[in-house]
């Protein structure tokens, strides 16, 4: 019967997170650079460090994300694009499936009450709408880590030997590697303050962190990866807080998960029986709320980073929810009642949609990019930063590019700003173009530069689409152009075409 019970459990759950994964609009914007990163160690035999796609200087590429590369390459040339979206839901799956075995670690109890689960997986459900992205690896590790360091909590240590190595593998996956270091430390301060062992927990951190330099670029890498994740992002939106303007009204679900988390242990808190403060603060796992403290932080502060408080919420606030509700007594039935409804309406979400690659033509100048292709304007290529990686992957070697979301790791700081300025028409706006002319621009419609461009003596636009223009200069303009295709499915079956080749290194 408990063999059956988790069957069940994970059937439903991980059902329901293969419909949240089929609902993407559209794939990463940063994905296409991992592809070409992937595509350089596999096809070309070894990693990319000079960047080959930008008109713009860069410097040496620090490619924190390149093991993922790797990946998503590997399974796009063998398996095809579906491919994509099934190892973000396998990912995505892990993180749930590592929880409910800490859950489980942790209550020594039934770990498979699917109505808590649902919070948690909605409230990632905006966070994960990419497939597939880097990160997901350094949140599936950090759930592993979590793991690993609970059962060291009950003295099963000989995990702890894993970590190493797992570091040696996170740092050449995604630069995240530095949560699952700085969850040591929690843990050996947590530790330290519950009066238990804690020196092995600053043991396994100090033999990991010199694995480090276990990298393509060696001790480069290390201070490439501090400055990477100390410095500001104030022009990228992931990286802004959840209660900034933009995301006021967004995130909900994750904005309530995270207050009832926050007042289920506010209660947990209150209930707690202690004679004195001394006594209080004897019964208070440190640990837990250290944890929960960091990551919350990481949550408010950067939306990038909120999942890790999911992991440590759900992780931790399970128990504290059902200690809270154990009182009331629900039917037997109410299970059968509640897997039937979810795995219902999940069905029925995923039979009525329409189950392909996901292609959105406002948030990707598709049309347009083919329109310079197919009429084949070369030369220099000015698109916004997030939409770079895109147009080098479909229009190299003929086109080049300003920049793309690759921001620190190939470019030097000043060239979004740069950007920002041009398409918001602030003041010396024209900066941008004198000291790094294009030949050819696609700009959204909905930036104030797209109307001044049109009413320009120099550029013309020479196709406009839903959202995005076409701009040359008028000396090259030509007579008559090939206008795109309006065919869907012609697009979704080249998506992921490319002229980009590499021979393999002797």
């Amino acid at each position: 019967m408990g063999m059956w019970k988790s069957l069940v459990f994970y059937g439903t759950l991980f059902l329901l997170i293969f419909a949240i994964c089929t609902n993407a609009l559209h794939f990463d914007f940063d994905l296409w650079a991992r592809l070409i990163a992937g595509m350089g160690v596999v096809d070309g035999g070894g990693v990319l460090k000079s960047d080959f796609l930008s008109y713009t200087p860069v410097h040496t590429w620090y490619d924190h994300e390149w093991g993922s590369g790797v990946v998503f390459y590997l399974f796009l040339k063998l398996f095809g694009p579906y491919s994509l979206i099934i190892l973000e839901w396998l990912l995505y799956c892990g993180i749930f499936f590592v929880i409910s075995k800490i859950i489980k670690l942790r209550t020594g109890e039934n770990a498979y009450n699917i109505i808590f689960y649902i919070f948690p997986v909605m409230a990632l459900a905006e966070n994960f709408n990419n497939p597939v992205r880097c990160h997901l690896f350094s949140f599936l590790l950090f759930a592993v880590f979590m793991y690993i360091l609970e059962l060291a909590r009950k003295n099963i240590n000989k995990p702890l030997f894993l970590i190493p190595p797992l570091i040696i593998l996170w740092n050449n996956l995604h630069g995240g590697v530095v949560s699952g270091l700085g969850l040591l430390l929690l843990y050996a301060a947590g530790e330290f303050f519950n009066r238990k062992p804690f020196k092995k927990y600053i043991f396994t951190l100090l033999v990991s962190l010199p694995l480090l330099l276990i990298n393509p670029w060696g001790y480069d890498y290390i201070k490439f990866l501090f400055m990477a994740n100390t410095m500001p992002r104030p022009d990228v939106a992931e990286w802004w807080g959840i209660f900034e303007k933009i995301h006021i009204f967004k995130l909900i679900p994750f904005k309530l998960f995270m207050f009832a988390i926050i007042g289920i242990e506010i209660i947990h808190i209150i209930k707690t029986r202690a004679k004195n403060l001394f006594d209080f603060w004897h019964k208070l796992d440190k640990t837990k709320y250290i944890v929960l403290i960091a990551t919350l932080y990481l949550a408010v502060t950067k939306v990038k980073l909120l999942p890790f408080f999911v992991i440590t919420a759900t992780v931790f606030g399970y128990e504290d929810f059902y200690l809270l509700i154990d009182k009331f007594k629900l039917p037997q039935w109410k299970n059968k009642i509640l897997y039937s409804v979810l795995i219902i309406m999940t069905l029925f979400a995923l039979i009525i949609k329409d189950i392909s690659i996901p292609l959105n033509m406002k948030a990707y100048p598709v049309k347009e990019i083919e329109f310079v292709k197919i009429n084949n304007i070369k030369g220099k290529l000015l698109v916004n930063f997030g939409l770079g990686s895109y147009a080098a992957y479909k229009l190299y070697p003929n086109n080049l590019i300003y920049m793309d979301g690759r921001y620190e790791e190939v470019y030097y700081e000043g060239m979004v700003p740069l950007l920002k300025k041009f398409y918001l028409v602030l003041p010396n706006w024209q900066e941008v173009l004198d000291k790094f002319p294009p030949d050819v621009m696609i700009i959204e419609n909905d930036y104030p530069i797209y109307d001044v461009l049109k009413k320009s003596d120099i550029w013309v636009i020479v196709y406009e689409g839903t959202r995005f223009g076409v701009f040359i200069k008028k000396e090259n303009l030509k007579k008559n152009y090939k206008m795109p295709s309006d065919d869907i499915k012609y697009y979704k079956d080249t998506l992921f075409d490319t002229d980009i080749k590499f021979k393999k290194r002797v």
